[in-house]
């Protein structure tokens, strides 16, 4: 059966996703154009063999709507034969974009395949797309889940209260995270992944220092009077420090078939070992990760403890604890070189940013197998593992 590698993945330096952002004046379809340039530059390929791109794009609007991954694709220099299309699977849609590329040349349906995902929350502002929506869940949904549709911090308070997760815990995670990402900056384990672009050379919004004193005068991000009759069981511990950061950025991975690689001379970084997606509770929405990860692993025939390193999304701190929790896991594996908590979350962006981070931290500490798992809205998750070559 043939298989599907990653010969090569980059990403942009993750910019805060506000007016005076340092890409804030970067178009969407320039941001996205620059890592699918740089990833075709690195490898060496000529850009006409690419059978498809697929990107990852959550809020579809403005200069992010349309299909924009094919403005990106010829912004980016891809001869016009190379075709394009656009994912939506909320913030994994540039993960799932990676499982699609992945399926179609295991399928024998592609030979090479740039997966790619882009997100300017900055210029595009998360929910652009539902303006003019009065009802967002209609009346089959509201009959079937009568408690009703929450924002995803709700969601992240009712995993915190369910997982007996308390306020010192979800700021200290926090602070690991910038600590953790901090430091793989300074020793330039990110140097090998980042493609430099408008004068953005590290991830703008790690911060150094602070403690659990400073973090514990934050006041809760997501309480109101309603809410807070709605949902006694929450204990209201969510802040802007525990949430991932709005955030700018792009990212793209290149998969072809091991055959592929081998007759044009390239080495692979890692192997797309398996995949999974799964549907979750809507109102805890984010905890999709845990029956992701369960799932992957059973398809893998492999345990939680084979498993070198893994990268969760940090949506908000109370995910990644409670997917430890349920799972067992070794934190010392987890996110070792920060997370979106520090680094940022362009969320069409983040699936293939994690996937990137990933599978270059396997190259650097020799590890053999990867994981890595997105929650997502509305209650689903993507997992990949990665394995090396």
């Amino acid at each position: 059966m043939r298989d599907a590698v990653i010969v090569e993945a980059v990403r942009t330096p993750i910019g805060k996703g506000k007016p005076n952002g340092a890409l804030h004046d970067v178009n969407a379809v320039d941001l996205l154009a620059h890592s699918l340039r740089e990833v075709v530059d690195r490898s060496g390929i000529d850009p006409v063999l690419i059978d498809d791109v697929i990107g990852g794009i959550v809020t579809q609007v403005g200069e992010q709507g349309s299909n924009m991954t094919r403005r990106a694709a010829l912004a980016a220099g891809y001869p016009e034969s190379v075709p394009a299309t656009t994912v939506d699977r909320q913030c994994g849609s540039s993960q799932q974009a990676i499982h699609f590329a992945a399926q179609g040349v295991i399928a024998g349906a592609y030979d090479i395949v740039v997966a790619a995902g882009v997100e300017s929350m900055g210029r595009v502002p998360m929910g652009a797309n539902l303006i003019g929506s009065d009802d967002l869940v209609g009346k089959g949904f509201a009959a079937r889940y009568p408690e009703g549709h929450v924002g995803q911090g709700i969601s992240a308070e009712l995993i915190a209260a369910k997982w007996g997760i308390t306020r010192t815990e979800l700021d200290a995670f926090a602070l690991s995270c910038h600590a953790k990402a901090a430091d793989a900056t300074k020793n330039g384990l990110f140097d090998a992944e980042l493609a430099p672009i408008n004068g953005l050379t590290t991830d703008e919004g790690i911060r150094i220092g602070g403690d659990l004193e400073s973090l514990a005068k934050l006041r809760p991000a997501y309480y109101d009077e309603a809410m807070g009759k709605r949902f006694p069981q929450i204990g209201w511990e969510i802040t802007a420090a525990t949430a991932s950061q709005i955030s700018d950025g792009s990212s793209a991975v290149l998969i072809m078939s091991s055959e592929k690689a081998r007759e044009l001379g390239l080495t692979p970084l890692a192997r797309v070992h398996d995949f999974s997606v799964v549907g979750d509770d809507p109102l805890l929405m984010l905890t999709g990760v845990i029956p992701a990860t369960r799932k992957v692993l059973q398809r893998a025939g492999l345990s939680i403890d084979d498993i070198d390193l893994f990268e969760i999304n940090e949506a908000f701190s109370p995910v990644v604890l409670s997917w430890a929790k349920e799972l067992d896991v070794d934190m010392s594996k987890v996110n070792v070189n920060g997370g979106a908590i520090a680094i940022g979350h362009p969320l069409g962006a983040s699936g293939a940013r994690l996937a990137t981070t990933l599978v270059h931290a396997m190259r650097d500490r020799g590890a053999r197998y990867g994981l890595q798992t997105m929650c997502e809205a509305g209650g689903l998750a993507n997992a990949t593992i990665y394995e090396a070559m």
